[in-house]
């Protein structure tokens, strides 16, 4: 049986009343490890998890994460303790879930658990924030490693905004187009076509074709629909079950001529950014490099995170290691890992690397949207256009005769 955690309410020996968290495999367990510490208990009670309507009505978001981040940071850099900054934290807090992650974790500390441990309970914290925290712990800066924290993820957070808005508006166009096709399909088309039968007339192919589309939509459309949709749900089954497919879509997304390019940018800005604030945390570079392989999402990125880990413990430097990775690494990436190895300022570097390559996926990004844009408006010109024209065609040829 594994480890829970146990919420506790003691005496001291100066008949005080304590209380606070700790994990153990059973209640006898926590009563060693309080009377060890000189404390009566009085109440010893299984940790519940959050409720489900508190779960799934208020999810914790990760920018509501990164705004606990900030905020603990000024709070602790005031001087202001830890348990004191949360207890301030959650109570200008309004969200149920988050406010009831911030007590839990309040508790915790005040139970004498350490913060990155009280964290390391909560999957809204992975195991890099964790690492982070008790870095900060270890050498007694815990408000300067939030800070380098909160820069962290605040700068993360805009890359993915960036990444985001490359795909909401050509996503959110195509997407009433189809709508309104399939409504055309659906209520217009048959309304005309019946239009067309009192004419007895032959209609132009266009017009033909149209209606021919509307028939065969009507019969098996949604139909047609379903698939697509187990279609989908196959493709992410294979997704999260089978490495080999991962891998290979990501070779593929890789070599596309400008999407690529993208993905190539905001993985060296993600990868950049990570390795150098684990690295100016005083986390050695090899466990840095551990702890980043996954911040990419690519596993490309992340097999070759791993040789580069090997190759340092061989010896090598980072640039050399870098250097025989040059697909997915840039000379550019390679050349200021050199400098700052010389020089021995690599995490400023590695931040200044970061910055150039978010700056890259900004003008990737707009440059995509540039160029959508006209091919966006191009399509819906055929399609819709084009079924529109189809459906008053015959209607001013018979204007044309009269």
């Amino acid at each position: 049986m594994g480890e829970s955690v146990f919420i506790w309410r003691g005496y001291d020996r100066e008949a005080r009343l304590l209380s606070g968290k700790a994990t153990a495999i059973n209640k006898q367990e926590v009563i060693r490890q309080l009377q060890a510490q000189r404390i009566r208990p009085i109440h010893i009670s299984r940790q519940r998890h959050l409720p489900e309507i508190l779960r799934f009505s208020s999810r914790i978001r990760s920018t509501d994460i990164t705004r606990l981040t900030r905020q603990l940071a000024t709070l602790l850099e005031s001087g202001i303790p830890l348990v004191q900054a949360l207890d301030i934290v959650a109570r200008g807090v309004r969200r149920p879930a988050l406010k009831a992650l911030i007590k839990d974790i309040r508790l915790s500390v005040e139970g004498g658990m350490a913060l990155h441990r009280a964290l390391s309970h909560h999957p809204e914290f992975d195991a890099l924030y964790c690492q982070l925290v008790a870095a900060g712990e270890l050498a007694g800066m815990l408000d300067a490693m939030l800070l380098r924290l909160a820069k962290h993820r605040e700068e993360s957070e805009d890359l993915r905004r960036t990444l985001r808005s490359a795909l909401v508006y050509p996503t959110a166009v195509l997407v009433i187009a189809l709508a309104v096709m399939i409504f055309l399909l659906t209520f217009v088309v048959p309304a005309f076509e019946n239009i067309f039968a009192s004419f007895n007339a032959e209609l132009p192919a266009l017009t033909l074709g149209v209606i021919a589309l509307s028939r065969g939509w009507q019969q098996v459309g949604w139909q047609f629909l379903a698939v697509i949709a187990v279609v989908l749900y196959v493709i992410k089954k294979w997704w999260g079950s089978h490495r080999q497919f991962r891998w290979f879509v990501h070779a593929l997304l890789l070599q596309l001529p400008i999407v690529g390019r993208l993905i190539r940018y905001a993985c060296l800005a993600r990868w950049s950014r990570t390795l150098a604030t684990l690295f100016a945390a005083g986390i050695p570079l090899t466990d840095a490099l551990d702890a980043t392989k996954g911040v990419t999402g690519h596993l490309h990125f992340e097999a070759a995170t791993l040789v580069l880990k090997s190759q340092l413990i061989r010896g090598q430097s980072l640039a050399h290691a870098l250097a025989q990775h040059r697909d997915l690494f840039s000379q550019m990436l390679i050349q200021m890992c050199t400098i700052g190895e010389e020089s021995g300022m690599l995490e400023r570097m590695l931040e200044k690397s970061a910055a150039h390559y978010e700056n890259e996926v900004g003008a990737t990004v707009a440059r995509l949207t540039t160029l959508a844009e006209p091919l966006i408006m191009l399509t819906l010109g055929l399609l819709i256009g084009g079924m529109v024209i189809a459906l008053y065609l015959p209607i001013f040829q018979m204007g044309q005769v009269i």
